[in-house]
């Protein structure tokens, strides 16, 4: 499958790290080439690492593959890493809330991976860059200084949008609503029945809800205007109506959205689309497997549409979430590092990955898939429908200013009644402005 991906940024960070010089390294005794490898253990789980390392090393008899993964890898290599004791190889992607992979971008501490994209996959004829879905290199989330250098090599690519359950919907003789006058209409149905229009897991889920609103209303110009920060770009009409649109639907939020919204009961806000409290809610594929187990209402079965179009049969963006493989310009292991990465997007480790439904960017994989991710997938296929990737554009930090925070984490403000409308915008603008100022 062949897709475009329309070109966004990276975020933006203060948050200062120590480089120097790694001490990792082989294991001597032995001869092997020791290869550190540190992941993220999101929804996807952990097997299919263990799996693909072990697959890797039967064919590289000379390389120990040591994986260190866990659900906060942030806070336990980044310790090691300001004492100069660097990973090989990071997989990682942009927009969690430790922002280490922004901090390594904006420290420019990130090896140069453009040689990986010429080099042949282990096993096979073609290279890396042959086999990448086209569009998908070359946006400013995998070469961050805007240089046609690449940094981060995308590992996963996955469509967020709304989740619902098709069970409900069927039940009750529902549309899933192609506008927003439709969407509102439909909440006002549900309110009668006891549900909930929205809900979300914590706020920063709504950067997948953010960034295609905001391709929605103004275009994918005013979508890279508000992630480079124009001057004024929060106060013209279509930022306000944005803004319009998301303070309507958070009216229509569960009322226990906010309370859960934290890392630590976001589940209890994923589950109660499970358990039909709620209808919709901003997320992407790995929602399946993170709640695989939970208990759930007669009927369910995921579903997944984009939002509704800002204006009728306007064109509608599907913010891609990309997952990011990446490697410590300080590294000790950097042949074998590049060897391993190239090796990630073999058909032998894209197979294992999408057996746990962790999709790469590689032509014709996505028609390979069944079952639920077959159907989310699906919405690419769709003329009406373009793939977003990205974020706000990387600047020299500015003390006290998060904007994504001001942008997603207002919400909870705006459904308890702290703040308003009018204040979300200023204090957005500000914020924008003054990233303006320091990227210049």
């Amino acid at each position: 499958m062949r897709r475009s991906f329309a070109l966004a940024g990276t975020a933006v960070t203060a948050l200062a790290l120590l480089v120097g010089c790694s001490s990792g390294g082989g294991d001597a005794g032995s001869g092997k080439t020791t290869l550190k490898v540190a992941a993220l253990e999101g929804g996807y789980g952990r097997d299919m690492y263990t799996q693909v390392i072990k697959a890797y090393e039967a064919s590289h008899p000379d390389v120990d593959v040591q994986l260190q993964i866990s659900k906060s890898i942030e806070d336990e290599i980044t310790p090691n890493m300001k004492a100069g004791k660097y990973p090989d190889v990071v997989v990682l992607g942009q927009g969690r809330k430790a922002a280490l992979t922004e901090t390594l971008v904006k420290d420019k501490a990130l090896e140069d991976l453009t040689p990986v994209l010429g080099t042949k996959v282990p096993g096979e004829d073609g290279t890396v860059g042959d086999k990448l879905t086209q569009g998908v290199i070359g946006n400013l989330n995998t070469n961050p200084y805007g240089t046609d250098k690449t940094y981060l090599l995308p590992m996963y690519y996955a469509p967020t949008g709304l989740f619902y359950n098709q069970g409900l919907f069927e039940k009750n003789g529902w549309k899933v609503p192609s506008t927003w006058d439709e969407m509102f209409a439909l909440g006002d149905k549900a309110k009668k029945q006891g549900i909930a229009l929205f809900t979300y897991p914590t706020a920063g889920y709504l950067d997948s809800y953010f960034y295609a609103l905001l391709a929605d209303v103004g275009g994918e110009q005013f979508y890279n205007d508000v992630m480079t920060y124009k001057k004024d770009v929060w106060k013209t009409a279509n930022a306000r109506k944005a803004l319009d649109l998301t303070t309507k639907l958070l009216s229509y939020a569960s009322e226990s959205t906010v309370g859960y919204a934290n890392e630590q009961d976001f589940t209890k806000n994923q589950q109660s689309i499970l358990d039909n409290k709620a209808l919709f809610m901003p997320n992407g594929t790995w929602i399946t497997g993170e709640m695989a187990d939970a208990p759930r209402a007669d009927g369910f079965a995921w579903g997944l549409t984009t939002l509704p179009a800002a204006t009728d049969g306007g064109k509608r963006y599907l913010t891609t979430s990309v997952e990011s493989v990446w490697m410590p310009s300080a590294a000790r292991n950097k042949d074998a590092a590049k060897d391993f990465i190239a090796y990630l997007y073999s058909d032998e480790a894209t197979e294992i990955f999408a057996k746990s439904n962790a999709i790469q960017p590689v032509e014709g994989i996505a028609n390979s898939l069944t079952g639920e991710s077959a159907e989310f997938y699906k919405l690419y296929e769709d003329s009406s429908v373009s793939a977003l990737v990205g974020g706000f554009a990387s600047t020299a930090p500015v003390q006290g200013v998060d904007i994504k925070a001001t942008l997603f984490d207002t919400a909870n403000s705006i459904i308890s009644g702290d703040t308003t409308e009018s204040a979300w915008q200023s204090a957005l603008n500000d914020a924008s402005e003054k990233l303006r100022q320091a990227g210049n």
